[in-house]
């Protein structure tokens, strides 16, 4: 009869830890759950300044293109040309 009851101390030790450790790990997924959604936040605002800074980039280049820069002497000939038909096509609806 000791032997069982022994077994039955066993059982409820080894299933008190378990419960504890349960609850950790639940404590453990929550925090992780947090942070993952911080960082979810995080990485979009930061996404939404990454495409904010290639609009930019994108804006100042168009202008130095624009100002006949050296280094963008093609680019500036090729959205001068893109003006210029999509000027001729406002012409041709306008005359229509």
């Amino acid at each position: 009869m000791s032997n069982l009851v022994e077994i039955v101390d066993s059982l409820e030790n080894r299933i008190s830890k378990l419960l504890h450790r349960y609850e950790k790990l639940k404590q453990k997924s929550k925090k992780l759950e947090a942070e993952l959604t911080v960082l979810k936040e995080l990485n979009e605002k930061s996404q939404e300044e990454v495409a904010q800074w290639r609009d930019k980039c994108g804006s100042l280049k168009l202008a130095n293109s624009l100002l006949g820069s050296d280094q963008h002497k093609r680019d500036t000939k090729l959205k001068i040309n893109a003006l210029v038909r999509e000027i001729d096509q406002c012409i041709s609806q306008l005359s229509e």
